[in-house]
């Protein structure tokens, strides 16, 4: 995952975006589902209908990056809200990307005890 800033948040848009969407039209949306400033530094999450491809949207101060992912198998975990936004850490993001519930994670190991 790319480092982010201090203090950089991280917004999901609940609900599903049409993913022809590219920079204009995603930040468009940003500015006007979302009351937010798409230019803030900020970064914006948008899921597709299937649920297997997601677009973030993100200001570096001399430009816009756009970073599209699909999985191949599985789907991203969403929120069940139609509208609104959540906020993430930069820790959920990149279990999000990585396909992980983000929402309820959980350790796959247990630490061995000293002998």
């Amino acid at each position: 995952m790319i480092g982010l800033p201090a203090g950089t948040r991280i917004w999901l848009a609940a609900g599903v975006t049409d993913m022809r969407s590219g920079f204009n039209g995603l930040a468009a949306k940003v500015e006007t589902a979302l009351k937010e400033d798409p230019y803030s530094g900020h970064v914006f999450v948008f899921r597709g209908r299937r649920g297997d491809l997601v677009k973030v949207l993100w200001w570096t101060g001399d430009g816009l990056c756009l970073l599209c992912k699909r999985l191949e198998r599985g789907r991203f975990v969403w929120p069940q809200a139609s509208e609104g936004t959540v906020t993430l850490t930069q820790a959920q993001l990149s279990m999000l990307l990585e396909g992980i519930d983000w929402r309820r994670p959980e350790r796959t190991w247990r630490p061995q005890s000293a002998l």
